[in-house]
């Protein structure tokens, strides 16, 4: 028999469970994961925020600002009261109240490709959410040497992209697409739509469902690229780059 704990949790997965390429087994597998996510912006804090509601086990967040009022336009998990506070702190917050049963862990520093490397070594799936192209290269540095699979979301006036790498000890990464002395414009100085970032970090949250549950990504070494101005899709295939500073050294 069911204890009262188990029914709660079937009745609040159930439209979960009841998806045949779920089930009871993958809302298992569901619950023992964890996941480094990367930035708490516009593309963090949704992709945070539905995995909470979804019932992942463990989350790792990772974001060193403080909420301004420029955020509030996008962040979704951001109001006006929680102006002048560490993002970590405030997103932990509004997690736990969605789902008590989820465990969150915060880190509100920048850390180095070896500080990664310890930490998501420890995890299962990595989420990169951050706005820095610096940062970005850290982290898929730490997830290609530590074998931990990640996807990158982007975004920037009326275009999202976002790419899968698995990092099962062969590449390409993400510095196969760009080089560490490639200059990449940031929303900050180009300006962002709203709900682009929300977006990008819904769909990278539904590929990670995806993997966890077993069905296959399509977006694995795919960048996929969208254009909100025409609605349009494009994918383009990533190669491995035999002059790769990370993933052809390894």
């Amino acid at each position: 028999m069911l204890n009262s704990s188990e029914v709660n949790m079937n009745n609040r997965y159930s439209r979960h469970i009841s998806l045949k390429e779920v089930g009871d087994q993958g809302q298992d597998r569901l619950l023992k994961k964890t996941i480094f996510i990367l930035g708490l912006g516009g593309i963090g804090s949704p992709a945070a925020l539905y995995l909470a509601s979804s019932g992942i086990g463990r989350l790792v967040l990772n974001d060193f600002d403080l909420i301004d009022e420029s955020n509030l336009s996008r962040q979704i998990l951001f109001n006006e009261s929680d102006l002048g506070n560490l993002k970590v702190d405030v997103v932990k917050k509004k997690l736990n109240a969605i789902n008590s049963n989820l465990k969150v862990d915060t880190i509100d520093e920048k850390l180095s490709v070896n500080e990664y490397s310890k930490i998501i070594s420890k995890t299962s799936f990595v989420l990169d959410c951050s706005d820095n192209f610096e940062t970005r290269l850290s982290i898929s540095q730490a997830a290609y040497e530590s074998n931990i699979p990640i996807i990158h979301g982007s975004a920037i006036r009326f275009e999202g992209q976002l790419v899968v790498f698995l990092n099962n000890g062969k590449g390409p990464c993400y510095s196969c697409v760009y080089s560490d002395n490639e200059w990449l414009e940031n929303c900050q100085g180009n300006g962002v739509l709203s709900t682009v970032p929300g977006l990008i970090g819904l769909m990278m949250t539904s590929e990670l469902l995806k993997i966890i549950f077993g069905i296959k990504s399509q977006l694995v070494n795919i960048l996929l690229l969208w254009d909100l101005k025409d609605n349009t899709w494009k994918k383009l295939n990533i190669k491995p780059n035999p002059n790769c500073k990370i993933c052809s050294r390894c």
